[in-house]
């Protein structure tokens, strides 16, 4: 074994007893919790090799050195091994595996075929519901500009399916030129799908097809004396054609392709992926792992089996480091998209320049990455000082109230990890018991849920932060000295300076200490507590805001003879919520299923 590197025995027992065959490893911690996993054609080949090897960069070799113990999954073959290893790296969420984040959080478009009048809609998730989206857009502005754009020059439906079926003339889309209306009025639905086509062209990248498919169909309707529908595509083609211009073309094959790079510091990786559709660059976007114990093959390898089981593959995908086992992983693309898929490794020209190209964006995002971490570990070393902390926050919470005058109180607790929002681990609480006016009862009983139950408790916070002063923060450590846990972590009370007393910044509050902790020189210090502060203050009272929305809705609908509880349903998610819904005609009301005219009417008097 590689004497920097020093093997426990268990584990270098392990390591000795691995066979031969194709299968699955997960490295573990001290505490047993899956750090990494991994797949291997030869699992004792590859798992001894992280523990041969010469690590360079101290930070690889601290890394292997926290596995503890390793397990592994003997498969038949190596394509069963790449399935289970997605698998598991999705059920585990490793540490220090590379993690696409839920493209629910990104914007995509989808357009149904199956619809009788296709739409085009945004949705946050992808499903497998044969129909076709778009995306992720990492931009909103983005998607927001291509729904612009598509929404003015070409007249699909705006509608929805529901409102589609029940609506009895045309909208105001329809009046301003910016919907054919075939909930309403006849429509060739040839003409309708040759319009859907063309969006779809458009949303793919087809910009010169569409083009030429546009000025086919402009020459043909002129020469039928269809004037005014030769004029609407003569300016739709307008349009795209200005559009192209500003389309970046970075390859004369006109090819479709992805191409994927791995770029490399230390334990640090970003990996950058660029979007070429036609020759053109649609876009690119960018996944970044501050630690990893994987090389830039595996990590490439990783990413492209995660990538594409939710998004379909392009014919090419070119990648900067080749990975045994690309046949298998090229075998698996093409049984999920149906196609034929190529996994290229380019050494020189035109798309090794792609690859050069994604280098390039690739270094420069990891540079910022690494120099915004440096920063951020900076800050929580400071902060550590400052605290008296004997370990690193790496992990903060921070809990606050929120209530309208003792009414429909809630909490929120939001999460910092490594010095940035870790918004998947944010928690709402509705206060259950009859705590009106008492926002420390309320504390109270947020952190006893948090905490309360032992087999729940973890990840427990290395600094814990409450809303409030002294008043709080007493509250605080008494709860957690009840449930055994005082002392197991920081706690810190925030409160806002009073400036009748003269004082001129926020305090920061230990237990045990009667005076505010001194930032000294280092308002950095303070300014990330309150910006922490701040953060959970919205979250609360923006659950708030939606909790009394909801009860204040459902109240006045509750005393509306014929609206009962499915009715109250389908109003609420129709509308999205009271404004939408005090906004709506009692002739609109009226066109929702199982709503009829007298109803409206009730409806419209009781949100007056």
């Amino acid at each position: 074994m590689n004497q920097g590197i020093m093997v426990p025995e268990a584990l270098a027992e392990q390591l000795h007893c691995l066979v031969t065959d194709p299968g699955v490893y997960r490295f573990k911690d001290e505490k047993g919790v899956v750090i990494y996993v991994g797949k291997a054609k030869n699992l004792k080949k590859r798992v001894s090799s992280y523990f041969n090897r010469s690590h360079t960069d101290p930070k690889t070799a601290a890394l292997v050195r926290k596995v503890v113990a390793l397990d592994t999954v003997v498969t038949a073959t190596e394509k069963e091994a790449l399935i289970l290893e997605s698998s598991l790296i999705t059920r585990h969420k490793p540490r220090y595996n590379v993690i696409l984040k839920d493209d629910k959080r990104y914007p995509s478009l989808r357009i149904d075929l199956n619809d009788e009048w296709p739409g085009l809609t945004v949705v946050r998730r992808i499903e497998k519901d044969g129909a076709l989206y778009f995306g992720p857009y990492t931009s909103s502005s983005a998607v927001h500009a291509t729904v612009k754009f598509i929404n003015r020059h070409f007249k699909l439906r705006k509608c929805t399916c529901s409102t589609l079926k029940s609506r009895t003339r045309p909208c105001l889309n329809h009046q301003m030129g910016l919907c054919l209306a075939p909930c309403c009025l006849e429509v060739s639905r040839e003409a309708y799908m040759e319009m859907v086509s063309q969006v779809i062209l458009f949303l793919k990248g087809r910009t010169p097809e569409l083009v030429e498919s546009l000025r086919s169909e402009m020459v043909r309707c002129a020469s039928e004396e269809r004037f005014e529908e030769a004029a609407e595509l003569r300016d739709r083609l307008f349009a795209v054609e200005k559009t192209l211009e500003k389309q970046v073309v970075v390859a004369t094959d006109m090819a479709d392709r992805d191409v994927v790079d791995i770029c490399m510091q230390g334990p640090a990786v970003c990996i950058t992926l660029m979007q070429v559709r036609g020759g053109v660059l649609l876009g690119s976007r960018s996944v970044h792992l501050l630690e990893t114990i994987a090389g830039p093959e595996e990590v490439a390898e990783n990413f492209i089996c995660q990538y594409y089981e939710k998004h379909a593959a392009p014919a090419e995908v070119l990648v900067s480091h080749r990975f045994d086992g690309a046949e298998t992983v090229s075998d698996h693309l093409r049984e999920t998209a149906g196609r034929r898929v190529r996994l290229l490794f380019p050494s020189r020209g035109e798309k090794a320049k792609l690859m050069s190209m994604a280098r390039k964006n690739g270094e420069k995002r990891l540079a910022e990455i690494i120099s915004g971490a440096d920063a951020d570990r900076q800050v929580l070393e400071n902060l550590m000082k400052r605290l008296g902390m004997d370990r690193l926050p790496e992990r903060i919470e921070s809990y606050d109230n929120s209530n309208t005058a003792g009414n429909d109180p809630v909490s929120g607790m939001v999460v910092f990890e490594n010095g940035r929002p870790k918004k998947s681990d944010y928690r709402t609480f509705r206060i259950k018991a009859d705590t009106r006016y008492d926002d420390y009862a309320s504390m109270a009983e947020v952190l006893t849920r948090r905490f309360g139950d032992p087999a729940k408790r973890d990840p427990l916070p290395d600094l814990l932060m409450v809303d409030g002063g002294k008043g709080q923060l007493n509250v605080a450590t008494r709860v957690l000295e009840e449930l055994g846990l005082l002392g197991a972590f920081t706690v810190i009370g925030i409160a806002k300076m009073r400036e009748e007393a003269g004082e001129t910044q926020d305090k920061i509050y230990l237990p045990g200490r009667s005076n505010p902790v001194n930032m000294g020189l280092q308002p950095d210090l303070l300014l990330f507590l309150q910006r922490m502060r701040d953060e959970v203050h919205r979250f609360a009272i923006t659950f708030q805001r939606r909790v009394r929305g909801k009860r204040s809705v459902s109240s006045k609908l509750d005393d509306v003879p014929g609206v009962g509880k499915k009715r109250k349903t389908m109003l609420l998610k129709h509308f999205g919520g009271i404004t939408a819904m005090k906004a709506a005609s009692a002739e609109e009301l009226a066109n929702l299923p199982g709503i009829t005219p007298e109803i409206a009417e009730a409806i419209g008097r009781a949100l007056e």
